[in-house]
């Protein structure tokens, strides 16, 4: 889900609550040692995300958030703010040339340079927490 966050608003708000859970108190923030990410460059996206890029030849970024059953990806498009909200049981993460995550049918790929490594214990952490989220609620296999 895909909502336009520039201003603050109440519906909007709550959808993400109930998606992905409130965000985190400041206690639990400290204990995980931060819950955001640092600012990334985006290199790729699918094209059902294009629209929510600059068009120019911009450089776009984003940065991620951590909740306790998902994260928020806040994309900058100009003077707009876009958030994804992705629960943990729809979110994958794959480590190719750069960190691309992937849900809902679309993808996010982010650039290997300074600022990705400067969030590899973001990504460890998030990856962390995924893989609690996976213990608590365990996927049903079909045969």
């Amino acid at each position: 889900m895909i909502l336009e966050t520039t201003y603050s608003d109440k519906k909007n708000k709550k959808r993400i609550d109930d998606l992905i859970g409130k965000p985190f108190t400041f206690l639990e923030s400290f204990k995980l040692k931060g819950i955001g990410s640092k600012r990334m460059i985006i290199d790729e996206v699918s094209p059902n995300l294009k629209s929510y890029l600059n068009l120019v030849s911009d450089i776009n970024y984003a940065n991620i958030e951590l909740r306790p059953n998902g994260i928020l990806i806040a994309i900058n498009k100009g003077l707009k703010n876009f958030t994804w909200a992705i629960p943990y049981y729809q979110f994958y993460l794959y480590k190719t040339n750069g960190i691309s995550i992937h849900a809902q049918g679309r993808f996010i790929h982010f650039k290997n340079n300074k600022t990705h490594k400067e969030n590899a214990a973001f990504f460890d952490k998030l990856v962390r927490l995924k893989v609690d989220y996976d213990h608590r609620f365990p996927h049903v296999d079909s045969i």
